[in-house]
């Protein structure tokens, strides 16, 4: 048996949505298709789609097989050109996931002068607060918060980027300056809430080699942290927010910091930053476009923030 036709057999039909359609796509005849597709459950010993004159549906060990195997065609092709031209140009898709705040202050900023660089490229950003597939969504990396690490992908540190607690001149002069982190149970607190699980992102704390979280009283909550900045901006409350969301505001004094200092010149309390992650699905998935994208990354963070975990 030709186990690759067979596997092709098997993805085209599955993304036709008839055996038909699959036979058409691979120029085939429709009893040449259904016979690789009875060779190929033969070899496996396991039904991978339900047939009926009017519909196909893939059985549950069908699913688990095509996530496997629907890319093995690019991966194959992609291995090829590793092997026999090694040293060429990066080309081809190059899929990029980021948080949305990361995605956008960060990367967006960043990604015209790595175009640039390798034109034989071209590449789309997917920005999601939420744990993206990377097979299922023919993502080749992902830049992830620790929440957001995943045992099955290999991960690496690119960014350890600090936090900085903020709020408007406006709603300090109002509420008041709070003097450590435990005060902020009587301030209004602007909040950011996980959209896949509901989950508040908990605001940490270092204190003499302790950590603690802040207890938070009247909450403003969103999914979106440029939501909850223009809430600070318009004197909502206390936010928490990423040096590179911030930063152009505490500088232009449209923002104060928090908690920085106390009177001998000792910091009340660190606030705990957040480390962004550089995801891969498999050590497969560090192809030349990627590798070099890695690289690009590190060169721009490292200027800036520490990728030191």
């Amino acid at each position: 048996m030709d186990l690759l036709n067979a596997i092709r057999s098997f993805i085209k039909v599955v993304e036709a949505g008839s055996i038909a359609g699959g036979a058409r796509n691979l120029g085939l005849s429709p009893a040449a298709v259904s016979q690789n597709l009875a060779r190929l459950e033969t070899h496996l010993q396991v039904r991978l789609l339900t047939r009926t004159t009017r519909s196909m549906a893939l059985t549950p060990p069908g699913s688990l097989y095509y996530e496997r195997v629907r890319h093995i065609e690019r991966d194959l092709a992609q291995a090829e050109l590793a092997v026999t031209t090694p040293e060429s140009e990066p080309q081809g898709r190059l899929c990029i996931a980021s948080t949305s705040a990361f995605g956008r202050h960060v990367l967006a900023p960043l990604i015209p002068a790595f175009s640039a660089r390798y034109p034989l490229l071209s590449i789309e950003l997917v920005m999601a607060d939420r744990k993206v597939n990377h097979a299922r969504e023919d993502v080749d990396v992902s830049l992830r918060i620790t929440p957001q690490l995943e045992d099955h992908l290999l991960a690496r540190h690119i960014a350890r980027i600090p936090f900085i607690c903020c709020a408007a001149p406006g709603y300090l002069a109002r509420a008041g300056l709070p003097a450590t982190p435990e005060a902020l149970h009587d301030h209004s607190c602007l909040v950011f809430r996980y959209p896949v699980d509901g989950r508040f992102l908990p605001w940490g704390f270092m204190r003499d080699g302790m950590r603690f979280e802040a207890r938070f009283g009247r909450v403003l909550i969103s999914d979106d942290i440029d939501a909850l900045t223009q809430m600070a901006l318009n004197d909502g409350g206390i936010t928490r927010l990423a040096e590179f969301v911030v930063r152009p505001h505490l500088d232009a004094g449209r923002l104060v910091p928090l908690f920085e200092f106390g009177d001998s010149g000792q910091a009340y309390a660190q606030t705990e930053p957040m480390d962004i992650y550089l995801c891969l699905a498999d050590r497969f998935a560090l192809t030349t476009k990627v590798r070099v994208f890695m690289e690009y990354l590190q060169q721009c963070l490292g200027q800036q923030w520490c990728a030191q975990a």
